[in-house]
């Protein structure tokens, strides 16, 4: 008898605690915390997650001055994932234009128009390297000079027509590859464009002729069928 009553003592203490701390997270705004607090191993209501269950990385959001601790399956974009004792961590890649890293200071993909180079980003290739633009990497090879202007707005070999086009910008080989059975890097790059002209030479007088024989259809239609409903009234 006095076990029993122990035992359910026990349990109202429990859940007169946890409905006091649900109501205390209610007035001050921090249910969302307690929802992120599903996967955590510690967690705090206003902190969020402070240690992770096994297997999981905990991944700190700042906002301000605020942080918030979430326990994650995988690290995002920008972070790489670091196993330790206590718990498993997101931390974020430190070299600039980054992507993806390996560890702090070790790059494996850069973000776009940006090279990757010996676990660095680079905007343009150190010297005595060349860009390479499928694996956007610095590689050993030919040497490449800088890219020249942008050609006209074409279509179909064309400075005219409706509505887009293409234009191109090529660069030069300095130094070739010293093995020939590696292509060297892209030489072109093209990029869409509007036409400014939108009728080429000839094109506007065939389709004021063509606009004429169809308003001339349509006026010989319709005067076909008025005398249609005019036998027929007759």
């Amino acid at each position: 008898m006095y076990l029993r009553t122990l035992t359910v003592g026990l349990f109202m203490l429990y859940c007169g605690a946890a409905s006091s701390g649900k109501q205390s997270a209610e007035r001050t705004g921090n249910t969302s915390s307690l929802q992120n607090c599903r996967s955590c191993k510690d967690c705090s209501p206003d902190n969020g997650c402070l240690t992770c269950q096994q297997r999981l990385f905990l991944l700190i959001k700042r906002e301000g001055i605020r942080q918030q601790g979430e326990c994650v399956h995988t690290c995002p974009v920008g972070h790489y994932s670091k196993r330790g004792q206590a718990t498993n961590r997101c931390l974020r890649c430190k070299t600039a234009n980054c992507e993806s890293c390996f560890s702090r200071e070790f790059c494996i993909k850069c973000k776009s128009e940006h090279y990757l180079l010996r676990g660095k980003c680079y905007n343009i290739c150190p010297k005595g390297t060349a860009p390479h633009a499928r694996l956007m990497e610095c590689v050993d090879g030919c040497e490449v000079g800088p890219w020249g202007e942008w050609g006209p707005c074409q279509k179909n070999q064309q400075t005219c027509g409706f509505k887009w086009g293409l234009e191109t910008r090529t660069r030069q080989i300095l130094t070739p590859s010293p093995k020939e059975w590696e292509p060297c890097v892209a030489l072109s790059m093209s990029r869409k464009c509007r036409i400014k002209e939108r009728y080429c030479p000839g094109e506007r007088r065939k389709m004021v002729t063509k606009n004429r024989r169809n308003k001339h259809k349509k006026k010989k239609l319709a005067a076909e069928v008025q005398s249609d409903e005019d036998d027929a009234s007759s």
